[in-house]
């Protein structure tokens, strides 16, 4: 009977002990791997080694960019992984490397599952790209700085990302995405850099972030459905916009979208939906904008169904992006413009169950205006400018 249960206390020793091991976080650190802090020296391979061994290992698994400055050039942390839990904690900075303006893309995560990127700061270095473009000259496409596509539970917080020459985080064909914290910025006329865009995803959540670029602040495309946008600080920039939408004839449409406690400050826009005036299959339904503060703002509330950049591909075209549901709540503040309230919707598939509660917008020392066409829905609470609905 002692022996008996002397094998099974030594059974359990090396199971307890088996578990142990496989929890354990494992730590690789990329200047163990031959990264130098200095800002000069290309680390990219050193980083890409250390994630292939967080990649590969059986337990949870951390990532480690130490303080310093770190040169990488495009790289992609390609899943699945071993590991299911794996942290990339940057207490440094990346900072892109010169010549990547035709690759299109920078850092990349694809395929991957449990990933958390925590802290630090990416730097796409896109000023010379921006200069180049302002002279008209043909020039590099440049790059997204931060992309994850294919991918679940993954978590973005405390980053900052300054200075992309395109899009900052593009989140694509991913579910389940937690955006917290984030610090995004860029000059107010850096072309074609989006703070944060979302398509193809679902349950995506962005909380907390403070956001100033020369785009949309964030960007809803396609495919995007259970969306929650909360306490994000916009401006300078274009606003928070779903679109542009409709391009394309098949194209998945957006649904069920929540943006609150927003505070958007001398913005080209605040709160935007945007569609191309072509056919399409595409629609918006189940929108709700609410507890938004407008600082100076051009275009407050806007509902663009005629987008049609140049008059190529679409003159004389109505939007075939079936908009309906959007709710409006509790928009407040000042209108850079005279009009605060623009829907201006499809002439073949007009805007229905748009709701306004509770708006008090005005341009100088008295009430804005709005303007309607094609727009059908309901008003209730005090509503300023009047309702043209």
């Amino acid at each position: 009977m002692a022996e008996l249960n002397s094998s099974i206390i030594l059974l359990l020793v090396v199971l307890i002990s088996t578990h142990l091991l496989s929890s354990a976080n494992e730590v690789y650190n990329i200047a163990e791997y031959g990264a130098k802090s200095d800002g000069r020296t290309d680390s990219t391979k050193p980083l890409l080694g250390a994630w292939q061994a967080a990649c590969g290992s059986p337990g949870p698994s951390t990532v480690h960019v130490p303080a310093g400055s770190f040169l990488v050039r495009q790289v992609t942390f390609n899943g699945p992984c071993k590991s299911s839990k794996i942290v990339i904690r940057i207490d440094g900075t990346l900072v892109v490397a010169s010549d990547l303006g035709r690759v299109g893309e920078w850092i990349v995560f694809d395929h991957v599952e449990g990933v958390s990127v925590y802290g630090g700061t990416i730097d796409g270095r896109g000023a010379s790209l921006w200069t180049c473009k302002a002279t008209g000259r043909r020039c590099p496409g440049g790059a997204t700085s931060l992309t994850f596509r294919n991918s679940k539970r993954i978590m973005i917080s405390g980053l900052t990302s300054m200075n992309s020459e395109l899009y900052h985080v593009v989140i694509n064909d991913c579910e389940g995405v937690t955006v917290q914290g984030v610090r995004i910025m860029a000059p107010g006329n850096s072309p074609n850099t989006d703070g944060i865009h979302v398509q193809m995803s679902s349950y995506v959540t962005i909380t907390g972030a403070v956001i100033r670029t020369g785009d949309d602040c964030i960007s809803i495309g396609p495919g995007t459905t259970n969306l929650w946008i909360e306490q994000v600080n916009c401006g300078p920039g274009h606003g928070i916009s779903i679109g542009s939408l409709g391009k394309g004839y098949d194209e998945e449409g957006v649904q069920n979208v929540t943006v609150k406690t927003t505070v958007f400050t001398g913005t080209e826009n605040g709160l935007r939906i945007k569609t191309w005036g072509r056919p399409s299959e595409g629609f918006v339904k189940g929108v709700v904008f609410e507890h938004a503060v407008m600082q100076n703002v051009r275009n407050p509330i806007i509902i663009d169904q005629n987008y049609c950049p140049d008059n190529k591909g679409c003159p004389d075209q109505n939007s075939g992006v079936k908009i309906s549901q959007v709710r409006y709540n509790d928009i407040h503040g000042s209108s850079a413009s005279q009009v605060a309230v623009n829907f201006d919707c499809s002439a073949s598939n007009p805007c229905t169950g748009i709701g306004l509660q509770d708006i008090k917008l005005t341009y100088g020392n008295r009430p804005a205006e709005s303007s309607c066409k094609h727009a059908d829905g309901t008003t209730s609470g005090f509503v300023v400018p009047p309702s043209c609905i």
